[in-house]
């Protein structure tokens, strides 16, 4: 059984969402000044529902001996801790709730799944949503005991309103891409011609961190975009492009490497420059503080880092 997945994986496959499944094959890049070349589709999984957590037999053994003891007397209740592992050792036990980027919607349903593998006694719930969005549910009182956001200033924002406690380190980061319609029929070579009056452009609104990011790359480019429409999430972005409602979209390269034949990739040479690097830190209200560092921890190391990088497109932090 795997984690359980809350947010917005029929816009990151819109494929899927309308019953089909998403291409096993090669989404189609092109590259300014070169012929167009494949690369590799990086295969979206299915969600499913969350782990069971099972006593450990120390943990029986334990429960045993508080039920012999209460016979012969009154005895204070234990708070909660870490539960033993097989080995004698100790281990992350509980429930955690991770809220994530949208963008990260994909990778970390993997690394949760690979997480409760390893350490049977623990659920693992990923909300994702757009970053801003986020930080706005903790302010509300979500529960939540992970965040990690899509770029650092909105992380920032969430440790001055005190909704983070302790570091928040950069585990990846991402850059945007241009996607289109398959064959990329509007013949988009890059980011000036996003700018055409026959483009229906998609982007994200400037308060979420792809829509920061947007911004920042006009700039630099000196180029003035006219999209029809701004989402709140990157997901929706892409969602809009592949169901034919815009013929282009500015998303991260993540996204656009995991939709596959869904669309055509165009990269942009000023892409490399606007660089979002994603924190993510353990919520000043976390219900399972111990299990929130285990799960940072695990996404700092590998094999953690190797299946972002090599399997969902991320950088390195």
């Amino acid at each position: 059984m795997r984690a359980r997945i809350r947010g917005r994986a029929a816009a990151r496959n819109p494929r899927r969402a309308a019953g089909g499944r998403v291409g096993t094959g090669a989404a189609r890049r092109i590259p300014l000044g070169s012929a167009a070349r494949d690369i590799p589709d990086s295969a979206p999984r299915r969600i499913r529902a969350r782990r069971r957590p099972r006593l450990p037999l120390v943990g029986a053994l334990a429960l045993a001996a508080a039920t012999l003891l209460t016979a012969c007397g009154a005895v204070a209740p234990a708070e909660p801790g870490p539960a033993a592992t097989g080995d004698g050792g100790v281990g992350p036990s509980g429930e955690l709730t991770v809220h994530a980027a949208a963008s990260l919607h994909e990778a970390f349903a993997e690394l949760a799944d690979e997480f409760m593998a390893a350490h049977p006694g623990t659920a693992i719930t990923v909300s994702t949503g757009g970053s801003s969005g986020l930080v706005a549910q903790l302010r509300e009182g979500a529960p939540g005991d992970v965040l990690a956001t899509a770029d650092e200033r909105t992380m920032a924002q969430a440790v001055e309103e005190g909704l983070i406690a302790g570091e928040t380190p950069v585990f990846a980061t991402n850059t945007l891409a241009i996607v289109t319609e398959p064959g990329n029929p509007k013949g988009i070579a890059g980011l000036a011609d996003l700018a055409a009056a026959d483009v229906r452009l998609v982007v994200c609104a400037e308060q979420v961190p792809c829509g920061a990011a947007t911004a920042r790359l006009e700039a630099a480019a000196g180029v003035e975009l006219r999209p029809v429409s701004e989402e709140h999430a990157v997901t929706d972005v892409l969602g809009k492009v592949v169901a034919g409602q815009a013929d282009a979209g500015l998303v991260y390269r993540t996204d656009a490497v995991g939709a596959g034949d869904a669309v055509a990739i165009v990269e942009m040479p000023e892409a490399a420059g606007i660089v979002n690097a994603y924190p993510i830190g353990v919520t000043a209200n976390a219900a399972n503080p111990a299990l929130a560092r285990a799960w940072i921890e695990f996404v700092l190391a590998e094999p953690a880092q190797s299946r972002l990088q090599h399997d969902h497109g991320f950088g390195a932090p």
